[in-house]
């Protein structure tokens, strides 16, 4: 139970209870929200409970039968834990009942709820209640857990009381204080992203409306994992989610939620990725190797061999379980192909990809000994088919390999996690980019594993976002020249790209450039020297 109350202020804040220590519990001592089982008896009160029915709060729910259960106990265990009773017009006489003769012996499984109810002749009263959330304890756990958050205003005239069983002290928080590393506040993750959601509201009747508007609220469970060596609890949203959900499905706890340079990570029986040691502002945690094998004949084919580093050669030779038969290139950046040489000297094994068309940026070196174009198929093996996407835009020989058997895009940096790809003209185009993600959106995948992160599900999604993002920027632009009327590339940075940190401004001006080329190319910009203006719009002299 989400409890809430108005800053006078502004802003909200929610009731937390550290709970009490008990050994072998894993949430002693843990600052959590009000709540707790459902007790069969809970049932009992339907009668006595407004704004709900059980009709009406199992829709809500989900469930067949006995929504409204879920309501009643977290009512109750309100009531028990921190003494906050959800009833109309309830006097001071009326709650001193409650709390003397009737909070301790329903602890203790001796009264039920709805003989509350009928002992101070006041029904619970939850018709400011909505439904918020639905979160499972992850696959792999001792103990486990399903449950359902509701939020509510707090009772007016009514004073949280800690219990001194399960509640050991209560605080009144912001979400942000709650957050805040320095208040020392020990969160399970479900409480500390629900209070991330909550952070976002500065009322309470604005929060409420959000949760009411709500449909078809999804059971989220975390998924296990180790990171920087340790057990660790991935929640949806954060980069190694789904990459975790499909190499541990029954949650061992085992797959890693970092990617650490030289670590081999078996992605499925036919790919294994080897991260590069280069992390970097523009590699990230580092380049990613896969090496894609067919696992009747294991020979094995290396994409994206990355930089040229004796490391990093050694740990793809170390990682290959067979022979490599073949080096595949996405783009010729120098992250991504200059191993390619030293990995064909140290195999035998012939390189293909695309010669870079533009000098800057590029890998000027690399020579691959057959060229790809697109539209060909590699046969790894009887049951592996590799099929090759021309995808230019953030380089204009940019491809990406296609794994048939496994709906799986090899997507270079055409499409890659946690950050927008960079469009860098001459060699990048903004239109170009644009028209290959319609090319990939029209693929049949299941799965993006990029050139930098992690195993990316739910593909077109991410290319919807990506071209949202993408539009939504040029429209940005646009806004800027209309309403500058003219000015530099430097004049309109700050205008259209004012959420950038500095450290990346050098990139936001190479993209702010593949828009405006773009928006010539569509007939609504045009320029003249180094100054750029919306089109039919004069320059200054």
């Amino acid at each position: 139970m989400i409890v809430l109350r108005d800053r006078p202020e502004g802003g909200i804040e929610t009731l937390m209870l550290r709970r009490a220590q008990r050994a072998g519990d894993f949430r002693s001592g843990v600052a959590v929200f009000p709540g707790g089982a459902l007790d069969p008896q809970d049932r009992q009160a339907h009668a006595h409970v407004l704004g709900w029915n059980d009709d009406e709060a199992s829709v809500r729910l989900g469930v067949p039968a006995g929504g409204l259960d879920y309501l009643v106990a977290a009512a109750r265990e309100c009531f028990e834990e921190v003494g906050l009773l959800f009833a109309p017009t309830l006097d001071a006489a009326a709650l001193a009942v409650a709390h003397d003769e009737w909070r301790t012996s329903m602890q203790r499984g001796e009264r039920t709820v709805a003989a509350l109810c009928d002992a101070i002749a006041r029904p619970l009263d939850l018709r400011d209640w909505a439904y918020l959330s639905h979160w499972v304890t992850p696959l792999g756990m001792p103990k486990r857990f399903d449950t359902r958050f509701f939020v509510a205003r707090a009772p007016e005239a009514q004073v949280a009381i800690a219990d001194a069983q399960e509640a050991e002290s209560l605080l009144w928080i912001t979400p942000d204080d709650a957050l805040d590393p320095a208040r020392g506040l020990t969160l399970l993750p479900v409480t500390h992203t629900l209070l991330g959601l909550l952070s976002r509201f500065t009322a309470v009747d604005d929060l409420l409306a959000h949760a009411r508007q709500l449909r078809d609220i999804p059971m989220i469970m975390p998924r296990l994992a180790r990171a920087a060596g340790r057990p660790a609890v991935i929640v949806p949203g954060e980069a190694a989610f789904d990459e975790i959900g499909a190499i541990d499905p029954t949650g061992r706890g085992d797959a890693h939620a970092d990617l650490l340079a030289g670590r081999v990570v078996r992605l499925s029986p036919r790919i294994l990725r080897v991260t590069a040691p280069n992390p970097g502002l523009m590699t990230g945690a580092g380049t990613n190797s896969y090496l894609v094998g067919d696992p009747e004949t294991n020979r094995w084919t290396v994409i994206d061999p990355g930089p040229d580093d004796a490391a990093h050669l050694a740990a793809l030779l170390a990682a290959a379980p067979g022979p490599i038969e073949r080096i595949l290139v996405t783009h010729t950046h120098p992250d991504h192909s200059p191993g390619a040489g030293a990995l064909a000297h140290a195999t035998g094994a012939p390189v293909l990809g695309q010669r870079p068309r533009h000098p800057e940026w590029q890998d000027g070196a690399f020579a691959p000994t057959r060229e790809l174009f697109g539209g060909e198929q590699i046969i790894l093996g009887p049951s592996t088919t590799l099929e090759v996407i021309h995808t230019p835009g953030h380089a204009s020989n940019h491809l990406c390999y296609r794994l048939v058997e496994e709906r799986l895009l090899f997507s270079g940096d055409h499409l890659m996690q946690g950050a927008t790809v960079v469009i860098a003209p001459p060699d990048g185009d903004m239109a170009a980019y644009l028209q290959a993600l319609n090319a990939v959106d029209a693929l049949d995948l299941a799965w993006l594993a990029p050139g930098h992160g992690f195993l990316m599900a739910r593909p077109r999604e991410v290319v919807e976002a990506v071209r949202r993002h993408r539009l939504a920027r040029e429209a940005r632009v646009l806004a800027a020249l209309q309403r500058l009327a003219s000015g530099t590339l430097d004049a309109l940075l700050p205008a259209a790209y004012p959420d950038t940190p500095s450290a990346l401004q050098d990139v936001a001006r190479l993209s702010l450039l593949a828009h405006l080329i773009k928006l010539e190319h569509d007939g609504q910009a045009r320029r003249e020297g180094d100054r750029w203006a919306a089109a039919g719009s004069s320059m200054p002299a």
